[in-house]
């Protein structure tokens, strides 16, 4: 970092993993083969990536740091790394490795852009067929979260309708360089048989985004003037939903669930500003 004039950028959030012994650990929990496609987000000096590569995966790195993507040009592109530079929350993924081609993404995320890459992967034409990420702690709860807890709300409810979430390991600050103030936590997100396809997904997030606008606030309400409030209440009720009940208490089962009824009611309407 020094010989490159390089600082850590806590804007970008980010903070180096260094500990060798768990970087090796989550190559085999990644269970990598030859030949998969990867997609890797913040390589930072690849530490992350090297491994990677020498599992004979096909990686595609993308890095928003000039000055390190330059050295990781320099020092990985003669090994089959695929570099990108940009901005993760930016770059068509789609047209990495094409529009209808599976791959994974491993990645230890930008603390500060790691939920928004995680989202924008759900609306991908062909989403990851599995994601094994590391986050904030705060963050990875926020994707585990069951009703009727703090840490669950819409995003937890647009994830958990694309794939099945498990926590595979936490890793403390001093793994780090610079030591962040929090614990990360790495997950396994592995797409779901029976995800949605892409409308049903617009509109149950729609509804969750609606819903959860205001969390102190009823669902009824909220849902209603997205959708029509007679709608959103008949939907409701056959469901067998309180109309009285807050969105933090509805599971996401029940709320992909009356998306359909919407949907099927012919209440789909534009994206709200919110979305």
């Amino acid at each position: 970092m020094k010989s490159l004039g390089i600082a850590p950028n806590r804007k970008l959030g980010q903070n180096f993993l260094i500990d060798d012994n768990f970087l090796d650990a989550l190559i085999r929990l990644a269970d990598v083969k030859p030949g998969d496609r990867i997609i890797e987000v913040g390589p930072g000096f690849g530490a992350l990536t090297s491994r990677l590569l020498k599992t004979g995966a096909s990686v595609a790195a993308i890095e928003f740091d000039r000055k390190l993507a330059t050295w990781l040009r320099m020092t990985y592109a003669n090994r089959g790394l695929c570099l990108i530079e940009g901005d993760a929350c930016r770059v068509d993924i789609a047209s990495i490795y094409g529009i209808d081609t599976p791959f994974r993404l491993i990645s230890n995320l930008p603390y500060s852009a790691g939920t928004v890459i995680v989202a924008n992967m759900l609306s991908l034409k062909t989403p990851p067929s599995e994601m094994f990420i590391m986050l904030q702690k705060e963050v990875a709860m926020r994707f585990t979260a069951k009703e009727d807890t703090d840490e669950y709300g819409a995003l937890s409810i647009r994830i958990q309708s694309m794939y099945t979430v498990e926590l595979v390991k936490t890793a403390p600050p001093q793994m780090f360089h610079p030591r962040p103030e929090v614990d990360s936590s790495v997950l396994r997100l592995t797409l779901r048989p029976d995800a949605p396809d892409a409308p049903r997904f617009r509109n149950l997030t729609r509804l969750v985004n609606a819903s959860f606008a205001h969390r102190r606030k009823k669902m009824l309400k909220q849902a209603g003037a997205v959708f029509g409030l007679a709608q959103v209440e008949n939907a409701m009720r056959t469901l067998g939903i309180d109309p009285d009940i807050r969105a933090e208490k509805v599971s996401g089962a029940q709320f992909l669930r009356m998306a359909d009824l919407l949907r099927a009611s012919g209440t789909v309407t534009p994206p709200f500003s919110g979305e």
